[in-house]
């Protein structure tokens, strides 16, 4: 069977590319399984410092597979949101740094693909969208979760109850999009964000994700005190010591992860 992630890994970055072009890269079964085996691959890869995630030709991922879920029960639709929706919620807690680059159609399972990684870099000629509402059902795959979380409340109610579907612009304007840039300069853009990333120090980028991550899942204390522990462990690695001395030494410091 033809696989429909096309896998690249340059030095520390993986790019993965979503390939079913003649239907848009639609979410289903196979395309997630192979998500999962990435992200498995990923977790072993002590080396990996960043996860890339596009699509190939015109779409980003249009949505989950319409024919598939027009088959299901309760009972199969039930199964269907849990399933993708771990999935990517394996994909958001990865230590490394995601980016989801949208070249185009983010819709439906494609929009909350991209709202399950760190940054979203979009195309002049993307689109997003959560249009579930119009096929009656709602996003199923942690959509209404992750939306508000970005972008408020407000702004995800109407995104989501009435199913519009916005250019990259607006997507940018409410906190959706972190970069709007042209397409042919998209990954260009992508890999400049991501060396910068990669030139800090490994362990403090990952303290960092961490930090931000938890402060959406408890209250303000309680992540000032996680927050707080997560500082002090800085100090003791090999890259606090360098960092701190190459800046009074006025040089270029070399992390190494330690």
């Amino acid at each position: 069977m033809e696989k429909t992630i096309k896998i690249k890994k340059e030095n520390n970055i993986y790019i993965a590319t979503i390939s079913r072009p003649e239907v848009l890269n639609a979410l289903n079964k196979q395309v997630l399984e192979e998500l999962q085996e990435l992200i498995c691959i990923i977790q072993q890869d002590k080396l990996a410092r960043i996860l890339i995630i596009t699509g190939e030709g015109r779409s980003f991922i249009a949505g989950a597979d319409i024919l598939t879920q027009s088959m299901l029960d309760i009972d199969g639709g039930i199964e269907w949101g849990r399933y993708g929706a771990k999935i990517f919620r394996d994909l958001e807690k990865l230590e490394l740094i995601t980016i989801a680059v949208v070249n185009g159609f983010a819709l439906g399972g494609g929009c909350e693909l991209a709202m399950s990684c760190d940054l979203r870099i979009a195309s002049t000629k993307a689109k997003f969208g959560q249009p579930e509402v119009g096929l009656g059902i709602i996003p199923g795959f942690s959509g209404t979760q992750r939306l508000p979380r970005l972008v408020g409340t407000s702004k995800a109610k109407e995104l989501i109850l009435t199913g519009d579907i916005i250019s990259a612009e607006e997507a940018e304007k409410i906190g959706l999009v972190n970069k709007v840039v042209m397409p042919e300069k998209l990954m260009e853009e992508t890999l400049k964000i991501a060396n910068k990333i990669i030139r800090n120090a490994p362990l403090v980028v990952k303290y960092s994700k961490q930090a931000i991550n938890k402060a959406l899942e408890v209250d303000i204390d309680i992540g000032i005190i996680m927050e707080n522990d997560l500082f002090g462990m800085c100090f003791g690695t090999v890259d606090q010591k360098e960092g701190m001395n190459a800046f009074l030494e006025k040089r270029e410091a070399i992390f190494v992860g330690k």
